[in-house]
């Protein structure tokens, strides 16, 4: 039996640096970013029976950076459940937006509050405390939009990144089909086949068809994605690897970073591409986007100088960055967009015509995943607020590389949603309505109600002008939230009310410039609920009923809370109510039930006196024999511990046939 013992201390001990093992050489690939196979690994570990804070993390992490948030949440609500001690503040913020993918709002928003509180962590907490209505917001902008998946093109694989190719009337996208080779070269990251640049023809509906290889020379074995031309169509920027010659080029730590090329167009052929002048082998450039007047720039990058740069962990976040174009084409030294960027991953970036930058971000609010935002690029260069263009553009999961012509109001876009042909899929869409960029307030709000700040639904919630007059109104849901569009620099009311409450409203003057505001409305209910055996002294919010030391009678404060009781049998005279007077400790036992019998008897008298029927009260002193805390004889405790059970109970009855109260 003893060697037994020893020999599964050893098994076990066996298998122990066996895990380990495993664990290193997973951590080692996650931080390389080959996910698949650090899934395997991970997966391996768990099934196995070994867990722990990092094992949980890293596996929602592979999940999470190859934007599969569903799976993430499998293993971060593991994580959460069993180490709620031990998480760091980042994965606050990675399970919330794995519980948007799968519509659990409410609790991404609980997270998101938390992840508030790890104060100056960073920008993402302060884009939820400044729109903590984020979702009535997106539902403004919603509906703007046709969309339908532009299957004429799409393939079984990886399909995304359109572009404009306006002299052509063709739209040129990234895709992982690798039709026309023998061998099949499949990446890492994801087992899917290296992306390859094709175009395909669009007519006046926006409709694509007759998908082709855009061009050999700018096609290489490896990767080819995101183009960006000039208007003319002479001039192409896009992302490929990190790659000379036909060999991919690494940083110091053996990974093959991302960067921008530049070809121009000969003929009908293109030249060589060249690297611009910004591209670095430590860092990754990518995602090259012109403004319609060829003069900037915009691209990604997670060079140091973004915002929440961060060496260990490569690509999981990305800034968008701008340079200026000179007349010979030369390039400026970067500038990073400060304002519109966040401490979570901006990506895939886009000018209109109208000068509204487009682009894709998991750090400002939205539905989970990337979601697609706007900013105004204004005349100094600078950038309008950020907003989200709403659905159904975007959902739970993954939207990007959204772009639109401003003439036609026709586009296309990126997505990895539910029922699409591939992995990602392009879809086409028609604007009905431009985003709006005049100057205007968004009032939100919530109605509840005072006594249990519960929200209301069924609340008519009205705005009136500064002369009463009413410019809008609607009724709340479940939630008791309201929503309105309002003038920039005006005075308003907003007024709550509904059936059985007192109303409540509030006067306020909105900004000159576009701008959030929240006005939570309050509401007291007129008609309390009463239910059989309820204690009214809780309902009515009863203050303690004072005697004088060693004494029964009545006092003034005391009967100016008696009145409340007085009141309420008064309206409801089918009721009764047993007065239930209790004691501290500090005297013996029987002086205490005669004391507060006395009290009892005391305050029955005095609601006799005010003409309530004596049938209707009964009354009971129990002394101490109930008290409330743990102040029994012989206990030190403090004078409020034992104010707690100094206390009188109105406990209602005859709103049924039969109840006992006991």
């Amino acid at each position: 039996m003893k060697k037994l013992f020893i020999v599964l201390i050893a098994l076990m001990a066996t298998n122990g640096v066996a895990q380990e093992r495993k664990v290193n050489k997973a951590g080692k690939e996650y931080t390389n970013l080959a996910f698949i196979d650090a899934q395997e690994l991970y997966l391996r570990i768990v099934k196995n029976g070994y867990s722990s804070p990092e094992i949980l993390a890293k596996l929602g992490d592979t999940y999470y950076f190859n934007d599969d948030l569903q799976e993430s949440y499998n293993w971060y609500s593991q994580l959460f459940e069993k180490y709620s001690d031990n998480i760091k503040p980042e994965y606050y913020f990675r399970y919330a937006q794995s519980l948007k993918s799968v519509r659990r709002y409410d609790e991404a928003d609980v997270l998101m509050a938390k992840f508030n509180t790890f104060k100056g962590y960073d920008s993402r907490a302060d884009n939820y405390s400044k729109q903590p209505d984020y979702l009535q917001i997106i539902d403004f902008q919603s509906g703007r939009f046709e969309v339908e998946n532009a299957r004429e093109i799409n393939s079984f694989t990886a399909d995304f990144g359109p572009s404009f190719y306006d002299d052509q009337n063709q739209v040129v996208f990234a895709t992982a089909r690798d039709t026309g080779s023998f061998i099949k070269r499949v990446h890492e990251w994801n087992e899917q086949a290296f992306l390859q640049l094709y175009t395909s023809d669009a007519d006046s509906d926006g409709k694509l068809d007759n998908a082709r290889n855009l061009s050999s020379a700018l096609n290489t074995k490896w990767h080819e994605s995101t183009p960006g031309f000039t208007t003319d169509g002479e001039t192409v920027y896009f992302t490929r690897n990190n790659s000379e010659k036909g060999r991919l080029r690494q940083d110091v730590d053996g990974l093959t970073k991302l960067k921008i090329f530049k070809s121009t167009r000969k003929g009908n052929s293109w030249t060589n591409a060249v690297e611009v002048s910004f591209n670095s082998d430590e860092y990754s450039t990518a995602h090259p986007a012109l403004t319609p007047d060829g003069k900037k720039l915009f691209f990604v990058s997670d060079m140091p100088g973004s915002i929440g740069y961060d060496p260990e962990e490569e690509f999981t976040r990305s800034d968008i960055w701008v340079a200026d174009v000179a007349l010979d084409g030369t390039l400026s030294e970067p500038r990073n967009v400060e304002s519109i960027n966040t401490n979570g991953r901006e990506s895939f970036p886009f000018v209109s015509k109208n000068n509204v930058l487009y682009f894709a971000s998991t750090g400002h609010q939205g539905l989970g995943g990337l979601d697609v935002f706007a900013s105004t690029i204004n005349a100094d260069g600078s950038m309008s607020e950020v907003i989200n263009i709403g659905k159904p553009v975007n959902t739970p999961y993954d939207d990007f590389s959204f772009i639109v012509d401003d003439d036609t109001n026709l586009g296309y876009f990126s997505s990895n949603r539910p029922g699409g042909k591939g992995d990602d899929d392009i879809y086409r869409f028609k604007q009905m309505e431009q985003l709006r960029n005049m100057c205007e307030i968004l009032l939100t709000g919530t109605v509840t109600d005072a006594q249990t700040d519960e929200p209301l639904e069924g609340a008519l919630v009205s705005i009136m002008d500064s002369n009463n007059n009413q410019i809008d109104q609607i009724t709340t849901r479940a939630n008791g939230k309201y929503v309105f569009k309002l003038e920039c620099d005006k005075q308003y009311f907003v007024r709550a009310a509904k059936e059985d409450y007192t109303p409540d409203e509030e006067l306020f003057t909105t900004p000159a410039t576009s701008d959030f505001i929240d006005i939570p409305l309050e509401l007291s209910n007129s008609k309390i609920p009463v239910l059989e055996c309820d204690d009214l002294a809780k309902i009515l919010d009863i203050e303690q009923i004072y005697f004088d030391f060693d004494k029964s009678n009545i006092r003034s404060d005391a009967a100016a809370e008696l009145a409340k009781i007085q009141a309420f049998l008064e309206l409801y005279p089918q009721t009764k109510i047993e007065i239930r007077s209790h004691t501290d400790s500090r005297a013996n036992d029987a002086y205490n039930d005669a004391l507060s019998e006395r009290r009892a008897q005391s305050t029955r008298s005095w609601l006799i006196d005010k003409g309530i029927d004596a049938n209707r009260i009964t009354a009971k002193g129990y002394g101490e024999r109930q008290l409330v805390n743990r102040c029994s004889n012989g206990v030190s405790c403090t004078p409020a511990e034992h104010q707690l059970n100094r206390r009188s109970e109105f406990i209602v009855s005859g709103l049924e046939n039969y109840t006992d109260c006991e």
